[in-house]
């Protein structure tokens, strides 16, 4: 069974066509340390945070991600509003989402691998900056079931 997929290639422009520049990315890095730090000081990074949250037990992760759903909201009206361009000066385009039941199950995989691991991928760089060395084995799982989603993606729901 063959399932549609959405092909998603950034356009970079470089100055010879086999050369890829990150010149153009540092204000993204920037932005992502900076976030980071923000992950750290709100303990969004905390591995008793995240059990406190699957325990239902605490509101603060559930403020966290709800204000997180509500900025992203708010942003993705404006960028459609006025029609905003990214940093490479390229317009931002947001396709329509197309639902497939293989959603449910990687949801439910993630959800699970969330619980047990104290990491999803966002906060999973600030955790081994902020000195949680354990959590590279959990980065090198994420990497190894992304490797393994690519290569089996056409025969999954």
């Amino acid at each position: 069974m063959e399932t549609k997929t959405e092909e998603f290639t950034p356009e970079v422009k470089t100055q010879r066509p086999n050369e890829v520049s990150l010149r153009p990315l540092w204000a993204y890095g920037v932005i992502g340390i900076l976030f980071g730090i923000v992950f750290v000081k709100a303990e969004i990074v905390s591995w008793f945070r995240i059990q406190e949250m699957f325990r239902l037990d605490s509101f603060h992760m559930y403020g966290v991600i709800g204000s997180a759903v509500m900025t992203g909201m708010i942003s993705v009206f404006l960028i459609k509003r006025y029609h905003a361009k990214a940093l490479t000066g390229e317009k931002i385009v947001i396709p329509a989402k197309v639902f497939q039941p293989g959603q449910i199950y990687g949801g439910l995989l993630f959800g699970f691998g969330w619980a047990l691991t104290g990491a999803c991928p966002g906060p999973l760089f600030a955790q081994i900056g902020a000195g949680y060395s354990v959590v590279i084995v959990t980065l090198f799982a994420a990497l190894a079931g992304t490797w393994t989603y690519g290569a089996l993606r056409r025969y999954l729901p």
